[in-house]
């Protein structure tokens, strides 16, 4: 049993002082108070939070980062998935383990303990099957427990390469060729320990109507995540081929529900949020990827009113800062509206942490109590950013640098911006990323 002392703790929605945190092996067992340090504990100065939850990554975009911005890339999302399908086609189960390994680690340094991998990469490039039809996602598994993270692997269903349309080549090995071979590869629900195999639909672009109920059937009881209405083109092409809104598509086909996390969802109508209201669907917005990719910014505010669950994630990594990601959130809402003050500090700790836990599938995670994952993410309160904050809304001045102490399921994984089991993120990054290019 490891106890730790908190100077600051987010407790039940607001900033208490001096929590001491109990943990047995991967769980916490008690939480109390003290305002002294307990005998035996470790201090950890700052405000203490739960374990950040990163709801929508692909690992493989972060060899992007930095490679999508000079005067010859100017376009939009359909521009840039060129080059992300160019870089897909790079990678094997070695080096995407090796990649993948970085990202994670660059991840748990920024107080992320648990990612939600929308994963598709599945097969050789060009087509046909590796020996294990599942290694590319065990190369995920494998480097989410190299970085000491917990991973929920959303196993991703993609069929088409757009609405009636066959997949281009640089497509191929995303696909299995129909949503019943996907789920007998897939094989939703079949966690390892600190893995848990979720599902996902790669949009309504990607599988076709008469494969969604497939899908969703097969992933009935876990996270089933799915890209929707990230792009405009995309609801006026399925406007066009099926007289609904993407939303409308899934909600007839039943892919909505509670177990369901809806990413981006950027240009929807009013009855699109609705019916994710209606239906207890959550939704994952991606901030940074969102401006990045000049997708837009969602009607958050809206969705929050009616109801919808919202999380966090950072899609494609050209940033990974969860403050910067939580606070783009009410910062989009401000751009947006005029208004501030639409998504307080305690609503986007929720976002960041318990929301993002119970989409991934890990419903006691992202608190800081009996029986969640032990997972304390401690930052300063007296860096250049952060000197002078109150404690309840650091959020809306740190950054990951500030971020000293990450433990994840009762074990120190990063501490003072170096992983205690990787070394320095920034070289293993390097050696990833430039064979690659």
């Amino acid at each position: 049993m490891n106890r730790y002392w908190c100077e600051h703790a987010w407790l039940d929605g607001r900033v208490a002082h001096g929590v001491v945190v109990e943990t047995a092996g991967s769980e916490i067992a008690a939480v109390s108070t003290s305002d002294r340090v307990p005998a035996g504990a470790v201090a950890l100065r700052g405000v203490v939070f739960p374990g950040f939850a990163n709801a929508h990554s692909h690992a493989f975009h972060r060899a992007l980062r930095g490679r999508t911005h000079a005067a010859t890339a100017e376009g939009s999302f359909w521009t840039w998935r060129r080059d992300m399908y160019a870089l897909a086609t790079r990678l094997d189960p070695d080096s995407y383990l090796r990649l993948a390994t970085a990202v994670y680690a660059e991840l748990a340094l920024s107080g992320t303990t648990v990612v939600g991998e929308f994963h598709y990469l599945h097969h050789p490039p060009g087509g046909g099957r590796y020996a294990e039809p599942n290694a590319m996602g065990e190369a995920l598994a494998e480097a989410a427990r190299l970085a000491g993270i917990r991973l929920t692997l959303l196993d991703t269903c993609y069929l088409t390469g757009g609405i009636g349309r066959p997949l281009a080549p640089e497509q191929s090995r995303f696909s299995d060729g129909s949503a019943q071979a996907w789920a007998e590869r897939a094989r939703p629900g079949e966690d390892r320990g600190e893995v848990r195999v979720g599902a996902a639909v790669h949009s309504v672009r990607a599988v076709p109507p008469d494969e969604l109920a497939v899908v969703a059937t097969a992933a009935a009881g876990r996270p089933l995540h799915v890209h929707v209405s990230e792009q405009p083109a995309e609801n006026e092409d399925c406007v066009a081929a099926y007289g609904r809104t993407p939303v409308e598509l899934l909600a007839e086909h039943g892919v909505l529900g509670p177990e369901t996390t809806a990413v981006h969802a950027t240009h929807l109508t009013t009855a699109d949020v609705g019916w994710l209201g209606e239906t207890g669907t959550g939704v994952c917005l991606c901030p940074t990827t969102e401006a990045d990719l000049a997708d837009g910014l969602g009607p958050a505010g809206e969705l929050a009113e009616a109801g919808v669950p919202l999380s966090l994630g950072s899609d494609q990594h050209a940033v990974v800062d969860p403050f910067v990601e939580a606070r783009s959130l009410e910062h989009g809402e401000r751009l947006r509206t005029g208004r501030r003050g639409r998504f307080d500090p305690a609503d986007l700790v929720t976002a960041l942490t318990a929301a993002g836990n119970t989409a991934l599938g890990w419903p006691t995670g992202g608190r800081l109590a009996a029986g969640a994952p032990a997972d304390l993410v401690a930052v300063r309160l007296d860096s250049t950013r952060t000197a002078g904050c109150r404690p309840d809304q650091v959020l809306f001045a740190a950054t990951a640098a500030d971020v000293h102490t990450v433990v994840a399921g009762g074990r120190l994984v990063a501490r003072d911006g170096h992983h205690e089991h990787l070394g320095a993120a920034g070289a293993l990054l390097t050696a990833a990323i430039d064979p690659l290019w």
